[in-house]
């Protein structure tokens, strides 16, 4: 896991002593992502700058030292992630009659020595991992940008003036003189619907993100040009072109086989490897299988809260007890969560309105602590059906599309009013009595959230409103067009048989790349720690899209296969609980002790001055949250966050409103 950065003067104005000095001073705004090492290449003749931030993981020697060249110096790379089938596609390469003559075992050199032989984007179909890189060629006179299938590593580009911009993060940008960072309205009305600024689009206008699964060719004297090599997309229609066939039991035995085959290849690492355990069913699979390939106790982490309802200590600990890893715990109180709100500007560097970024950075910390990899956990609800909004929404459907819409929008209304408090009061000792399956944590929150969805026409337009924090962003955000996404354009969609399954790939292009992933990406890096995702291996990914709804998603359970395969390795029992989620009682904190902060930065005068929002609604929905007549937290932090980054002076230029 590294960092990469740099910049071409179309205009070949840059001498070669004020471009290395410029990207010097970028690479060095992403240190964190790479503290181990630091390298600059630099070719002023073609306006190229290249610098790379290393954080070494695979082959510790000066061998591994980015930015490299290729052997016949065509090609000269900056690398952040990891090719995890590395040793495979070198012994693929050794079999050519002309075998590379290699200087070190690094994934890096494997992947210049591919480009060499297979050209780029063969090369890439070779790759099983994760990255974004730059490469230049030399020879064509040529950038390329790309960025791995599935997003789960980040990477900015922006063109200001003749210079055109790339980096990791968005801070390196600003260590150039030639930028410009004017906040996009348009992606702030994206922020609130979504809690996140999705891809391509970003804080600040001008500034992309590269797509997931995505190259972008960069040529002088010629617009850039985008090139998909993997398509979620074909992945989705292609399972359903190409059904699994075999029983339920053949799908499990085929799954336990491509998770082994990807933990295999992603506890390859020199340096210590260890993993993130909440107990439930994706982050215990994965460590049970990475425990069975492990010659010793496996290294695993959980944090904990004292309110019950977010806290997962006991789970996870009762399930490293069964598997024998070496656990470590941390109970964080309100005070220690709460000390990294003033860091989160610096650390997700665009507002970003996840919560559960806080427990993320914390549980991160801990890990590093021990290791300098840790496996995760994520992607089990994407792709086998874990979240609960999936199963509420066909069962809610299926209820209110009894009554008309006209009398669905009055029932919602009134239902809403009622704050989730008072739902939980009356839920909690009702559920005590019923089956395990249905004591869902935190049930008024969860009920509050589907009763405001009771006027929606259609199954996914009851998505699309699930999905939403505020419903009419452009309303509330002063100047701004909300521009069209997977959620609210179904045009943009696969044509695929069943609305969950249409719901689950919306969240596999968005929500888990451009939330999820940027969620772990971040807080991960902030403390140098490589995350790795084994349910993310692009064969688990199309595999998964080749399974029946059923196989998935079964009487309101989901993840049905991935629990079969789970229950081979820790008893049913010790997993058999609501799920939970990875949050914190922001919305007690909020009318507590982040009342102040949040006031301070919500004042009516305070909006005003700054121009961005409209305050009437925001001012509303804080004194409601106050007051306990609504539970508007998620819509309250989507601002807050904002607000929050504004403070730290990244977004002083206002853009035209």
């Amino acid at each position: 896991m590294c960092g990469v950065t740099g910049f071409v003067d179309l205009l070949r104005e840059t001498t070669e002593a004020d471009g290395i000095a410029t990207v010097g001073r970028m690479a060095s705004r992403i240190a964190h992502r790479g503290p181990d090492d630091s390298g600059v290449w630099a070719d002023a003749r073609d306006g190229i700058f290249l610098a790379h931030r290393r954080l070494s993981i695979v082959d510790l020697s000066p061998a591994g030292h980015q930015p490299m060249v290729s052997s016949s110096g065509r090609y000269v790379i900056a690398l952040n992630g990891e090719i995890y089938n590395h040793k495979e596609v070198r012994l693929a390469l050794e079999k050519r009659s002309a075998a590379p003559r290699w200087r070190g075992h690094s994934d890096t050199e494997v992947m210049l020595a591919a480009f060499e032989h297979w050209g780029v984007q063969e090369a890439l179909e070779h790759f099983v991992g994760m990255f974004a890189f730059a490469l230049w060629d030399r020879q064509r006179h040529e950038l390329i940008l790309a960025r791995d299938r599935l997003g789960e590593k980040p990477l900015y580009w922006g063109r200001f003036g003749g210079t055109l911009m790339f980096a990791s993060e968005l801070k390196s940008f600003d260590a150039h003189p030639g930028f410009r960072g004017e906040v996009d309205r348009d992606s702030v009305s994206l922020l609130l619907r979504l809690s996140h600024i999705p891809a391509p689009h970003s804080i600040f206008r001008g500034v992309e993100k590269i797509l997931p699964g995505t190259l972008l060719r960069v040529a002088a004297g010629h617009e850039p040009v985008e090139e998909t090599y993997w398509s979620a997309r074909k992945a989705a229609l292609g399972g359903q072109e190409n059904p699994w066939l075999g029983t339920e039991q053949d799908a499990a035995e085929e799954l336990e086989r491509l998770l082994r085959q990807s933990i295999s290849l992603q506890l390859c690492a020199d340096v210590p490897v260890g993993a993130f355990l909440s107990g439930g069913i994706d982050s215990s699979t994965v460590v049970a299988l990475a425990q069975l390939q492990s010659s010793r106790p496996l290294k695993t982490f959980t944090i904990g809260f004292r309110e019950e309802a977010y806290d997962e200590t006991r789970h996870a600990a009762a399930v490293a007890r069964h598997l024998g890893t070496d656990h470590t715990e941390l109970y964080v109180t309100p005070q220690d969560a709460m000390a990294v709100i003033p860091r989160l500007s610096a650390i997700y560097d665009e507002p970003f309105a996840d919560s559960s970024q806080i427990p993320t950075f914390l549980v991160s910390r801990l890990a590093r602590q021990s290791v300098t990899v840790s496996l995760s956990g994520d992607g089990g609800d994407e792709l086998f059906f874990g979240y609960n909004r999936y199963h509420l929404s066909r069962n809610l459907w299926r209820i209110v599309a009894m009554l008309p819409a006209s009398i669905r929008r009055v029932v919602g209304a009134g239902l809403a009013a009622m704050p989730a408090d008072n739902w939980n009061r009356i839920l909690i000792p009702l559920l005590r009595a019923a089956p395990a399956r249905l004591r869902l944590a935190n049930p008024g929150d969860k009920l509050a959230k589907a009763v405001r969805l009771i006027g929606a026409g259609s199954p996914m337009d009851l998505y699309r409103e699930m999905m939403s924090h505020w419903k009419h962003p452009s309303e509330v955000v002063l100047g701004s067009s909300e521009p069209k996404t997977v959620l609210t354009d179904e045009s943009l969609l696969p044509r695929l048989t069943e609305p969950v399954e249409r719901m689950s790939w919306i969240d596999l292009v968005s929500y888990l790349p451009d939330d999820i992933l940027v969620k772990v990406d971040r807080a991960a890096m902030a403390v140098s720690l490589e995350s790795r995702i084994p349910l993310l291996d692009h064969r688990i990914v199309e595999f998964s899209h080749r399974l029946p709804v059923e196989y998935k998603l079964h009487k309101g359970i989901g993840k049905r296969v991935l629990r079969s395969v789970l229950h081979r390795h820790v008893p049913h029992a010790l997993t058999n609980r609501p799920k939970m989620g990875f949050g914190i009682p922001i919305d007690a904190w909020l009318r507590g002790p982040l009342r102040d902060w949040a006031e301070a930065l919500l004042h009516e005068s305070r909006l005003r001055g700054e121009g961005f929002f409209n305050p009437a609604p925001i001012r509303k929905k804080w004194h409601e949250h106050l007051s306990g007549k609504g539970n508007w937290h998620y819509y309250l932090w989507d601002i807050l966050m904002f607000q929050s980054w504004l403070e730290s002076g990244r977004g002083t230029r206002q853009g035209t409103a």
